[in-house]
């Protein structure tokens, strides 16, 4: 995806104005952690305000694409704290260069906004002042048994617009 097509997507995505038509959450579509259990956040993966140890993103295996899908967008959250839910924690979208139908998505490393090759930010962390800034801010509830999730939704932009395909939901586990 060209330079310039990212940037119109990032601002597409930025102001919502991304066009959701009814999401078909196929059957076929899944996503699962690799490197989480899904129960309790890792040792280590916590925000840095209570030390976390280069904390970042699980790895996510993604199967079961629709065949159009060119970017995944990722939505971090807080079930428990509803200032840091949906996509609280970070939005971001991974681009597809390769069509198939499963998928593996790096891990992000947290509180930077410096993002992976194929990553782009589309909002940062909402909440900067209470741990460091940046695209992803890990579970930063202190350990007190909030619940983490990701939103995992499979797009295709267009060049202009980008339509939801299909759409799930992982838990991260609590903190």
């Amino acid at each position: 995806m060209s330079f310039i097509k990212m940037l119109g997507l990032q601002m597409i995505l930025s102001l919502g104005l991304l066009i959701m038509p009814s999401v078909q959450a196929a059957s076929s579509f899944s996503a699962k952690l690799l490197d989480w259990d899904g129960q309790q956040v890792p040792a280590g993966q916590q925000c840095q305000k209570f030390g976390g140890n280069q904390p970042a993103t699980p790895r996510i295996e993604v199967s079961g694409l629709p065949a159009t899908t060119n970017l995944i967008m990722l939505e971090y959250s807080d079930r428990s704290y509803q200032p840091m839910n949906h996509g609280g924690h970070g939005r971001m979208a991974f681009a597809i260069h390769q069509p198939g139908k499963n998928l593996m998505i790096p891990s992000v490393p947290g509180h930077r906004f410096n993002l992976p090759s194929g990553f782009m930010m589309v909002e940062a962390h909402r909440n900067p002042k209470w741990d460091q800034a940046g695209a992803y801010m890990p579970p930063c509830s202190g350990g007190k048994g909030n619940d983490y999730y990701v939103t995992v939704t499979a797009l295709h932009f267009d060049g202009n617009q980008a339509t939801s395909l299909a759409k799930t939901v992982i838990e991260l586990g609590k903190y």
